[in-house]
């Protein structure tokens, strides 16, 4: 089926949990739990109050 729009968008953040806090003030809520993935990056991911779902990445270092 070909459904157009954009299916998954993952944005960068540099503060992951930073960010989750300022969305979550505005009224997104984290969907799951924020994990790590191989000790490269911290994701998650987090649902507007419209129902959209993005994702997280903070790369580590």
């Amino acid at each position: 089926m070909d459904t157009l729009g954009i299916r998954h968008i993952v944005f960068a953040a540099d503060d992951i949990e930073g960010v989750v806090a300022c969305l979550r003030a505005h009224g997104a809520e984290l969907v799951g739990g924020l994990v790590r993935n191989e000790n490269r990056y911290r994701l998650c991911s987090v649902r507007d109050p419209e129902g959209i779902i993005v994702a997280l990445a903070e790369q580590l270092r």
